[in-house]
């Protein structure tokens, strides 16, 4: 029946012994009750064995006298004992438990005498000495100067004590580090000795409770995190799960080297067996559909600090709901949700007129909201019908009043929307499948409300069948179109740019300067009776997350299934395509999803040596029956894939030639030239066609879209033409008009375009990627300088147009939204990758040895190695099925690769 809860807000629990308690001793009504004795920080608590009488928890602070019956000394109530028991006569005690009912406390006023004689007697001298200390401690008027005792008392009994090796699981083991640190669960810490092997972590309790050891498997580990533990950067949490809530293990440090140095280790040992995730890693998944909606608030929340163990900053999620009375809940109209870009408390416009009156008038430090979205009373409002004695540990034995539970959905909701001083969000709760928490089944009594009415089970809103049928309702909603189109607007404010600083103050989402990372530094405050006042305040108001992004978080990317009001409310004659082309477009889809799921499977076919120097440009014919190749050697060839012969070499000038490209139709080929000049060449006549003088240093990169030509030089430009074809032209030259010319401060390297022909990116030799809207008539700039690499070797769009994939000299693959110009995944390649296909997910990269890469983007690392060319990949085609692949490399081949299912 005992447990840490039991104890005061940041107390220990030393030790225990087994005992007898004698009440009335030597009187007739004398009673006697066999159990445990634990000596407390702050207090003294006997279990009884018998589970029918109460947990009596003597407050140090309320002794009278602590002595052995034996000691005589009347002018010295506190000497040290000689023999027998012990005696503690106080004028306060707290009966807990009673009939091992969890109710409130009750306490006992009045002077009493409590004797425990103690089973090993040679051991009563140590206690009586022990809870002297403790009750000087107890005794001084200042909470900083009392933390300050017991904490050199700990100090003292870990440095006195070690790990025990024998609690080692294997004699092989190899010790990497001990050290004192404390388990943390919630509203309570636990001291004792941590232990790093090299297979295991050990926690050894300093008490022995809740048993001697806790022990985690480093090979089971999958997610460990730093914490901020009581505004310190101290604590280490370890999970063995990839999606669970709760952690195996949290650990609090008594400095932050021997934390770094634990996670150190451990990090270390599963670096081989997971791959680190990042805010931007996550992001990536969430986008892609890849992780859910919760999922992904799930991870959020781990990285932001937030934490199962810490009620101070337990995970907060979204109201999504708005609508508790309604008998359907209709998730297809928008006014069922709450406006996700509001904070609950702008959500209601009368009240946060009234708040911004104040915050105007308001003396600096300003903050809009008196109270926190998330804190340990929050926390617990919620979840007192399952975690009874945390509410009873966090308020003094006793329970909130009746008509200020968590009785209504409705009620709570409407007072987070008319509450003068209550702007609460959720928790993952009640987004998961575990109802309990809404139902009394432990049978407390919560007491009587004002109407007369005992708190019950939770009052569920009309829609909901039952607790189960609400979570799962709830669930839906959590996961609907309207959410995932909308939840980054909330991440904005919760983790986002919009947390902090003038966008906070626009988003009317300023709180307390208190309660942000960073908002006070304790190290700085010497006096440690304000230290400690300061931190039971900001633990018990709320902590806002730690940041995660400072720039606009990207819109999830909604399938077309998703975005649509219903699935089931088109009918094929409303759809705005035919039956079979619906199908023929799935099947195109699926067909290419099935290749990229079958990548590793690329083998090589064919290779042939057809230049004299490094290949730069592979082009195909629709039909693919002839592949067009440009060369540093200067020479245009055209391969036959039938007849594996060269049908035709074309040399323009002496210099190289860099890219090359088919028109629509197959009758011309473009190629570009470290000649500056662009050259057409017809395949029909064999012949050059026409020449294209754009540059005034070597052409890079060119592009063709819907009569646009796009290339990029490294005299710093990128230019736009517009081109007449010179069939339609007498003089059958093509005729070229300069639309936009692009400026860049060093060489660009590459270009590429979307598939919407909405927006072109550009790549340095510095590293700088420029996206361009070249919807405009002026092509003006959306977003600039996204990130700082080395020279680029190649970018482009994924199909979904969001997001752009780049690689270069520094050895990174890099990947933005383009809306928001955000990096949202960053994977190191141990050597250069000169060019690359993705899908969004898995990339096929050419390395600078000569294999073909495949990659899992969200895992960050090399799935399937395939090895290729002599020298560096240096150009790669696919085509549009995905299923077949040629690549030309340093070595002056051209392979074939197919899909071999």
């Amino acid at each position: 029946r005992f447990s840490l809860l039991l104890l005061n807000l940041e107390e220990y629990y030393f030790e225990q012994h087994r005992a007898n308690h004698i009440i009335n001793k030597d009187c007739k009504d004398e009673r006697k009750f066999r159990g445990s004795l634990k000596i407390c920080s702050k207090s003294i608590i006997f279990e009884p064995d018998d589970n029918i009488q109460p947990i009596v928890k003597i407050p140090l602070r309320d002794c009278i006298s602590i002595k052995a019956p034996e000691d005589n000394e009347a002018n010295n109530p506190f000497t040290r004992n000689t023999s027998g028991g012990i005696s503690v006569v106080c004028s306060q005690v707290f009966l807990i438990k009673e009939r091992n009912v969890i109710a409130p406390y009750k306490t006992e006023r009045g002077r009493t005498e409590h004797f425990f004689q103690l089973d090993v007697a040679w051991n009563v001298g140590d206690v009586v000495q022990t809870l002297h200390q403790l009750y000087r401690a107890s005794c001084l008027d200042k909470m900083g100067d009392q933390a300050a005792m017991i904490t050199a008392i700990l100090q003292s009994r870990l440095a006195r004590t070690s790990f025990d090796k024998n609690r080692f699981q294997s004699i092989s083991e190899t010790l990497h580090m001990e050290c004192k640190a404390e388990m943390v669960t919630p509203l309570v810490t636990n001291p004792g000795h941590v232990c790093v092997t090299d297979a295991n972590l050990y926690f050894q309790p300093l008490n022995g409770y809740p048993k001697p050891v806790v022990q985690i498997t480093l090979q089971n580990v999958r997610r460990i995190y730093k914490r901020r533990h009581g505004l310190m950067p101290l604590g280490l949490e370890v999970f063995c799960t990839e999606n669970d809530l709760c952690s195996d293990i949290y650990l609090k440090f008594y400095n932050y080297q021997d934390r770094d140095e634990v996670y150190f280790l451990i990090a270390t040992y599963i670096e081989n067996h997971i791959a680190e995730h990042t805010a931007e890693s996550y992001m990536l998944q969430w986008q892609r559909g890849h992780i859910s909606n919760y999922q992904y608030l799930l991870h959020l929340n781990n990285l932001a600090d937030r934490s199962c163990n810490d009620l101070s900053q337990y995970p907060v999620f979204p109201w999504i709901i708005a609508d508790y009375s309604s008998s359907v809940l209709d998730l297809t109209k928008p006014e069922t949700f709450r406006d996700l870009s509001k904070p609950v408390g702008a959500l209601n416009k009368e009240r946060l007129d009234r708040l911004v009156t104040r915050y105007q008038e308001m003396p600096d430090p300003k903050f809009m909201y008196g109270s926190h979205y998330s804190s340990p009373g929050y926390v617990l409002f919620y979840l007192v019908r399952v975690a009874p004695e945390y509410m009873l540990c966090l308020q003094n034995g006793k329970f909130d009043h009746a008509d200020r539970m968590f009785n209504s959905i409705a009620e709570t909701w409407k007072n987070c929307l008319d509450g003068a001083t209550d702007f609460k969000e959720l928790i993952p709760e009640f987004y998961e499948n575990d109802s309990s928490f809404l139902v009394n089944s432990l049978k407390l009594d919560l007491g009587k409300r004002q109407g007369g009415k005992m708190v019950e089970d939770v009052e569920l809103p009309p829609w909901a069948s039952g607790p189960d049928d609400f979570l799962q309702k709830s669930q839906e909603a959590l996961e609907s179109p309207y959410v995932s189109e909308h939840l980054h607007e909330w991440i904005d404010i919760i983790f986002g740019y919009k947390q902090k600083g003038s966008e906070a103050v626009a988003a009317h989402n300023v709180f307390h300067p208190l309660t942000y990372e960073g908002g006070v530094d304790l190290n700085s405050i010497m006096d440690p009776n304000e230290k400690v006042a300061l931190l039971t305040q900001i633990l018990e108001f709320g902590q806002t997350p730690k940041q995660l992004f400072t720039t606009p978080h990207p819109q999830r990317i909604i399938p077309k299934s998703l975005s649509r009001t219903s699935s089931h409310s088109i009918s094929i004659a409303e759809s705005p395509v035919s039956p079979n082309e619906e199908s023929f477009e799935d099947l195109t889809e699926e067909s290419i999803t099935l290749a990229w799921n079958n990548i590793a499977k690329l083998k090589l076919e064919k290779q042939y040596k057809i230049h004299k120097e490094a290949i730069t440009g592979i082009a195909v014919t629709s039909n693919g029956s002839s592949v067009f190749t440009t060369s540093q050697d200067s020479t245009l060839k055209m391969f036959s894939k039938d007849s594996k012969t060269i049908q035709r070499s074309v040399s323009f000038s002496n210099m190289a030639l860099s890219s090359c490209l088919i028109l629509p139709g197959d009758t011309t080929v473009i190629s570009s030239s470290w000649d500056n000049h662009i050259y057409f060449y017809s395949i029909a006549f064999g012949r050059q066609q026409d020449v294209l003088m754009g540059h005034d240093d070597a052409v890079s990169k060119i592009c063709w879209r819907d009569g646009h030509l796009f290339s990029a030089s490294w005299d710093s430009t990128v230019k736009v033409w517009h081109c007449v074809p010179g069939e339609t032209l007498s003089n059958k030259k093509h005729h070229f008009e300069l639309l936009a010319e692009l400026e860049h401060d060093v060489s660009v390297n590459t270009i590429d375009l979307n598939a919407a022909n909405t927006i072109l990116a550009s790549g340095t030799k510095e590293g700088t990627i420029s996206v361009w809207d070249i919807t405009t008539a002026t092509y003006g700039m959306s977003e600039d300088a996204f990130l700082l690499l080395f020279l680029l070797f190649a970018s482009f769009f994924c199909t979904d147009s969001r997001h752009l994939l780049s690689t270069g000299e520094d050895c990174c693959f890099k990947v933005i939204d383009v809306q928001t110009g955000m990096l949202i995944s960053s994977v190191t390649t141990e050597e250069p990758q000169r060019c690359f296909k993705w899908d969004g997910n898995t990339i096929l990269s050419g390395s600078q040895s000569g294999e073909l890469l495949i990659w899992d983007l969200l895992g960050g690392k090399v799935t399937e190695r395939i090895k290729g060319h002599t020298g560096a990949v240096t150009s790669m085609w696919m085509n549009e099925q995905c299923n077949s692949v040629i690549t030309g490399g340093e070595d002056k081949q051209i392979m074939f690769w197919k899909l071999q299912y």
